[in-house]
């Protein structure tokens, strides 16, 4: 895993160095040619709302006191066991200085039948909740026409519930539990305009800088077509990855990755 982490980070520095290179090479000579069609004339305050659908996997180890299990769900396994969720993100930009959102909240749950009479109960019922909020704030460090470059910095917070109860539940054996954390991530995001309608966009950032969470994160890339003056479609590629353990309390080791698709809603 610290190999993937270490390619991660090269492969995210080789693209911000190439980006960087070839924006140079597309200034021209003159200088006052350059600062007039090198920057970029937008400015102000803008907003940008994006609901999205995830249509992710799952794979890792989960466990508690010392007894963990291998788990792997499959999109389709997801899906049919998928109750009410909610995804979406949200960026407040105002001239340079960038302030994003990112939530994704979903809820999934099974029941299967029971082939243990001793325990007095016919049918088990399962329900499993996570909710993962990131937000950070950053700076465009580069704004040009052919490449914009933001940095930032921020919060990612988690919150996993799971319940297991029986039916009946003549002995009580019915469990809950939860645990929540956050952690403090750094990253960056690379736009490369393709024409007037289209857009390549490059994100990701790193976490696990606190002692709750030993690694945590994520990379993206998408491809943004504007369908309106005001509305862009967008489809792409999400990875996120955590490695949450402390001592005895509970391990969550999980990738989640997948298609993405959303659409993007622009206030100027």
């Amino acid at each position: 895993m610290r190999n993937r982490f270490s390619v991660l980070l090269s492969v995210a520095t080789i693209l911000a160095c190439l980006a960087v290179g070839a924006s140079a090479q597309t200034e021209p000579s003159s200088p006052a040619a350059g600062k007039a069609s090198a920057t970029n004339d937008d400015t102000g305050f803008h907003l940008d709302i994006s609901p999205y659908l995830w249509f992710a996997g799952a794979h890792g180890i989960v466990g508690a006191r010392g007894h963990d299990v291998g788990f792997h769900a499959s999109p389709g396994d997801l899906l049919s066991h998928f109750d009410i969720g909610l995804m979406g993100a949200a960026e407040i930009r105002y001239d340079r200085l960038v302030l994003d959102g990112d939530l994704m909240w979903i809820r999934l749950s099974d029941s299967r039948a029971l082939p243990f009479p001793a325990l007095n109960a016919i049918s088990a019922d399962a329900r499993v909740g996570q909710l993962i909020w990131t937000s950070k704030i950053g700076y465009r460090g580069v704004d040009r026409k052919r490449i914009k470059i933001d940095g930032n910095a921020g919060v990612r917070f988690w919150h996993l519930g799971q319940s297991l109860s029986f039916n009946p539940s003549r002995l009580g054996l019915n469990f809950n539990g939860s645990q929540t954390w956050a952690d403090i991530v750094v990253g960056g995001k690379v736009q490369l305009p393709m024409g007037e309608k289209a857009v390549v966009e490059l994100l990701g950032d790193v976490g696990g800088l606190n002692a709750m969470a030993k690694q945590d994160y994520q990379f993206a890339a998408l491809l943004g077509f504007k369908i309106r003056p005001k509305w862009t479609l967008g489809a792409g590629y999400r990875y996120l990855f955590i490695d949450y353990r402390l001592g005895p309390l509970p391990t969550y080791n999980m990738v989640t990755s997948g298609a993405l698709i959303g659409l993007s809603y622009h206030f100027r």
